[in-house]
């Protein structure tokens, strides 16, 4: 029960602290870039909406005036459809987004230092020492190998407005891809053998040898150097993420399960 204890505190405590040192980096990294892009996005739902429009009088050989008129009309009710049809809410722009943003990173945080906590009890009892911070450091770089490192190889994280496969065939890939590299690591760094690392071997490149899935022809108006920073920017906040995650999550589950292991 004392080692429930350890890992439950734990995980509160590095998630919390590690959930919202990553939303401050998000808003002068990632944040910026969505929003740019979502600005591209609308952009070229207005232009679609507005083309029709204009179109119509034009072949009616309709009055400049009627013409105007109607484009507007047209746009301005067909935005409206959009966001209806859409049926989506999303939070206010400001405070509001923000908090909602924090709140999902300290959840997703405290979820994985769960796992991480989980992995140092486990490790703990079999070695009969505490889990050392640069330990849990490696630990959190394995993280990052295995969530965001692999994965992106072949599905690279996509701005808004910029089309991407079908959603079920992109999940079905990027858990293979993750399962895949968690074992190919687990066997190269535990079992320590030949056959084992050359199975693990396998089974990092398995996923990325099939391949991920994607479409063949991609249209968007989201300019490609905005994409590479986009990429570049999640991959350096995961990268943050993982690493104080896994050293934090070790330093805290230490000092719990050093104090009731002194208690009992």
């Amino acid at each position: 029960m004392s080692t429930f204890r350890a890992i439950v505190f734990a995980s509160v405590i590095a998630g919390f602290i590690v959930g919202l040192i990553v939303t401050v980096v998000q808003q002068f990294g990632t944040v910026p870039l969505i929003l740019k892009a979502e600005g591209f996005e609308k952009a070229a739902e207005m232009h679609q909406h507005e083309a029709p429009a204009t179109a119509q009088p034009a072949a009616a050989g309709h009055d400049p005036a009627d013409h105007d008129h109607a484009a507007h009309d047209h746009g301005d009710h067909g935005a409206g459809d959009h966001d209806h049809g859409a049926g989506a809410w999303e939070p206010r722009d400001g405070f509001e987004r923000n908090a909602y943003t924090a709140a999902a990173n300290i959840l997703t945080a405290i979820g994985f230092a769960l796992l991480l906590a989980g992995f140092f009890a486990v490790r703990s009892g079999a070695t009969g020492a505490s889990v050392s911070w640069h330990e849990g450091l490696l630990w959190g770089l394995a993280g990052f190998a295995v969530f965001t490192l692999a994965p992106g190889l072949g599905l690279p994280p996509e701005l808004p407005g910029v089309p991407v496969a079908p959603l079920l065939s992109r999940q079905i890939w990027w858990l293979a891809a993750v399962l895949a590299t968690a074992g190919g690591l687990a066997l190269i760094a535990f079992r320590r053998s030949v056959p084992a690392a050359i199975a693990g071997v396998i089974l990092l490149t398995l996923p990325h040898l099939i391949g991920a899935p994607e479409l063949a022809n991609i249209e968007t108006n989201v300019p490609s150097s905005l994409t590479h920073q986009f990429v570049t920017a999640v991959t350096v906040t995961s990268l943050v993420f993982w690493t104080l995650l896994g050293g934090l999550t070790s330093a805290v589950f230490a000092r719990f399960d050093r104090g009731t292991n002194q208690r009992a």
